[in-house]
């Protein structure tokens, strides 16, 4: 799955540069960043109010200091709002992404794409370079190839791209560097709409894969901070670590039309583009394919197909991205540079309720100490992660099953979610024939502020990879996040307690017919045993 391609491969990647260093010592074959890279700058469309949707963002504000958003939970509601915003970019657009998958989904955003380049848009794709082995380069090489679009590749491995294998051994020697990853997401058409939260893009994050999708959170965002996004996606794209594709692969590779167009393969594989000719045929009719899901009926379509104002909600709001040389270690970032001590001071300020959701959460003891304190002053402070039977990077729960005691015992709310739906979510979107996994990286301060973002509550998002979030001060957007919370703990998560002897235990329901489990449940104990052998040997920095 994507999700895992993510904690646990990366682990292992490293782990394994790790006995390779010990083990190998011709370093001389290691390749390095190259010094002198061909790259022009460019900069965020200067003026969106000369475009259609810029026009529109304008005349559907009350007050231009303020900006628009749009809560999106249902996966099948992003995909519809990533289609119809490339659909309806005429000058701009630029994406940047931790993971684009090679699958059906990625296939179609992408295809949209690749139509509006036709149009004359300008594109703009920045891809972390973690997940660009498996023949992507051939894929991202033969779509850069298009007059109008460019992709850059984020702290790039140098050399061995052709499997994960030859890529480790590769870069054995700089580790350091190629630990902190882009994690970033930001979908902006024109400067003037933008598409940012947790997701990438890939099937199992618009609920299309069989066997298991995310849960996750994005906003559509317009306005004033959309503008601040774009000033932050040209910080990375003019970035050293910003590589040109053309740079790093081989430009044979784009010539392999079977792999690089991913025309009527049916295997899995870098089908990340469609051909010339069914673009412009997307291009012309303005739409998406049959038997796909219709973008028209997605919120922003259904804005669009209206006409008149963008009902969105407008609120101030801060939007924090670290600054890209959090991903060189040795460039530290300045003072005020990463987002997760601003976050911190929101949250902070919490009087009555805080609620906290990540996959990955691994709050440390620095972590546990502030959520004690927190309680202490009488703040409410209730988390949502994965249980170990949903996560898909199961490495990871190790890190976070060190903390649960104390955060019990220190008076949080911690709740799992189950892997398997116990009542669905109409919001959430469709999910209930295949495993669910929590993707969502969020936060809600008293009601009033909501936090959405790419960023984890772990020791990796604070000072390995490099984020993006928002802060938007509307109590009706905190809301809707909150009662998604509500919903979910409701009837599809377990809440955790202690025992009277101290351990930790699981409760599914409430009241008399509430089960209790000993165990991590719906586990198998040669799972739950893996995770112990596992426990002793994990460096929390790394997961």
């Amino acid at each position: 799955m994507a999700g895992s391609l993510g904690r646990g491969a990366m682990l292992a990647h490293w782990l394994g540069c790790a006995l390779i260093c010990a083990f190998v010592l011709a370093a001389e074959g290691c390749a390095s960043l190259p010094k002198e890279v061909p790259r022009q700058q460019s900069e965020a469309l200067a003026d969106p109010a000369t475009t259609a949707l810029g026009r529109l963002v304008a005349q559907s504000s009350p007050d231009p200091a303020l900006s628009g958003f749009h809560v999106i939970a249902s996966g099948e509601e992003a995909y519809g709002t990533l289609i119809s915003l490339a659909d309806h970019a005429t000058r701009t657009l630029d994406l940047q992404y931790y993971l684009i998958e090679a699958d059906e989904s990625s296939r179609e955003i992408l295809l949209h794409v690749r139509a509006a380049a036709e149009r004359g848009v300008r594109v703009r794709v920045l891809v972390d370079d973690l997940h660009s082995d498996d023949g992507k380069d051939r894929a991202f090489l033969r779509f850069a190839g298009h007059r109008n679009i460019e992709v850059r590749m984020f702290n790039p491995f140098p050399a061995g791209r052709f499997s994960k294998l030859t890529r480790v051994l590769s870069s054995a020697t700089d580790v350091r560097r190629l630990n902190r990853r882009m994690h970033n997401k930001a979908f902006i058409a024109d400067n003037a709409l933008a598409m940012t939260g947790g997701r990438n893009i890939g099937d199992a994050y618009f609920l299309r894969a069989p066997e298991q999708n995310f849960v996750d959170l994005d906003v559509i965002a317009a306005g004033p901070a959309v503008r601040r996004l774009s000033a932050a996606f040209d910080r990375y794209w003019n970035n050293p670590l910003a590589v040109p594709v053309e740079t790093l692969a081989n430009p044979a590779q784009a010539t392999d039309s079977a792999a690089a167009t991913g025309a009527s393969s049916s295997r899995p594989g870098p089908a990340l583009v469609s051909t010339e000719a069914e673009s412009k045929r997307i291009d012309a009719q303005g739409m998406t394919p049959p038997g796909k899901i219709d973008a028209r009926a997605s919120f922003l379509g259904r804005q669009f197909a209206a006409g008149g104002k963008l009902a969105l909600e407008w609120a101030s709001a801060s939007v924090m991205v670290d600054a890209p040389s959090k991903a060189a270690p040795d460039q530290a970032p300045a003072a005020g540079e990463t987002m997760s001590k601003e976050l911190g001071r929101t949250l902070s300020g919490a009087r009555q309720e805080v609620i906290l959701i990540s996959p990955y959460f691994i709050p440390g003891d620095r972590g546990v100490t502030w959520m004690a304190d927190l309680v202490k002053r009488g703040v409410k402070v209730r988390v949502l992660t994965n249980s170990l039977a949903a996560t898909d990077a199961p490495i990871v729960h190790v890190g976070y099953r060190r903390y649960r005691r104390d955060l019990l015992r220190a008076g949080v709310e911690l709740h799992e979610l189950k892997s398997r739906p116990g009542r669905p979510q109409k919001i959430i979107g469709d999910y209930t024939s295949s495993q669910a996994t929590l993707h969502v990286k969020a936060a809600v301060a008293d009601r009033t502020n909501l936090f959405v973002g790419s960023m984890n509550f772990d020791p990796r998002s604070a000072s390995q990879n490099t984020e993006t979030g928002l802060i938007i001060h509307s109590a009706k957007l905190a809301q809707q996040v909150a009662q998604l919370f509500a919903g979910v703990i409701d009837d599809n998560s377990y809440l955790l307690r202690l025992s009277e002897q101290g351990t930790v235990q699981w409760v599914d329901g409430r009241g008399d017919q509430a089960a209790v489990f000993d165990t991590e449940p719906d586990t198998s104990w040669q799972k739950r045993l893996w995770i112990d052998v596992l426990a002793p040997f994990t460096p929390e920095q790394l997961l």
